[in-house]
């Protein structure tokens, strides 16, 4: 597809960035629509977060989203910030706005949310208990799409006690703290497992987690990608239960941005799933 002199632009904002699927994600998208646009990485230095965000408008770019490391920096940069972004404390998503500031949201809550019930046809939350393995940024946004979902209780478990505590106080009474060393003792009676830490992933140790007392009836779902089947996944299908993998997560968090930039409201589909996993 050809880009002209008027394209809409965005792109993704890291260090490093070279590992980021989005550009391929959204260049599915763009030829897909027809959409005269390009979606670019853009490789900046934590020191020059401030300077390339506010270069944004001034380069004709409609927005951007964020990865590591800068997804809690920018939330000192931009104009206005959206109630999501502020409880999770982290944004993945900036839209210049047509007056030249910017907006900041997180969209990784409902991404997360979106995939579960894509993955999981029917699973209704409401009421039901989770344990939530992790207490990093990405536990954040999952604790805020699961109490938004309504469920009744989650149990978090995370190797260090203090991130643990932090994440605790910021969403009591909803999430209760569990023991790193009680966490296969906590799934009993559980509905949802989620793991948000990198364990599993290429590279990382596996997640030890016996999964003997979860019930059969249970969802396990793992942000991680790369592996697609993580050894959780594996052995949760291996006992019956219902797993989720993470590709999706990162596929419907980009929609909002995409239709912010673009003017299109795109669509997580099978296809999709396959372009993005031939990266």
């Amino acid at each position: 597809m050809t880009i002209s002199g008027k394209a809409k632009l965005a792109g993704v904002m890291g260090w490093p960035v070279g590992h980021s699927r989005s550009p391929r994600l959204h260049g599915y998208w763009l030829e897909q629509h027809g959409i005269d646009g390009a979606y670019v990485p853009l490789a900046v230095r934590p020191d020059d977060l401030a300077a390339a965000l506010r270069a944004l408008p001034k380069l004709g770019f409609r927005g951007c989203n964020l990865t590591v490391p800068h997804k809690e920096a920018a939330l000192a940069v931009v104009d206005r910030v959206d109630a999501a972004a502020r409880r999770i404390g982290a944004m993945n998503t900036v839209v210049v706005e047509a007056d030249g500031t910017l907006s900041g949201s997180n969209t990784d809550a409902p991404g997360f949310i979106a995939n579960l019930r894509q993955g999981a046809p029917g699973l209704d939350l409401a009421g039901k208990t989770a344990v939530v393995i992790g207490a990093g940024g990405a536990a954040r946004a999952v604790v805020v799409g699961l109490i938004d979902a309504g469920v009744a209780g989650i149990r978090l478990a995370n190797r260090s006690a203090e991130r643990t505590q932090a994440l605790v106080e910021a969403f009591a009474p909803v999430v209760g703290a569990v023991a790193w060393d009680a966490r296969a003792q906590a799934l009993a009676g559980a509905d949802l497992l989620v793991n948000t830490t990198s364990l599993g992933m290429v590279g990382e140790p596996a997640l030890d987690l016996p999964l003997d007392a979860l019930p059969a009836t249970a969802t396990v779902t793992d942000i991680v990608y790369a592996p697609l089947e993580t050894a959780l996944l594996a052995a949760a299908r291996a006992r019956g239960n219902v797993a989720v993998d993470g590709l999706g997560m990162l596929l419907h968090q980009a929609v909002p941005g995409f239709a912010a930039w673009f003017g299109t409201t795109p669509t997580v589909t099978a296809e999709l799933r396959a372009h993005v996993l031939g990266a």
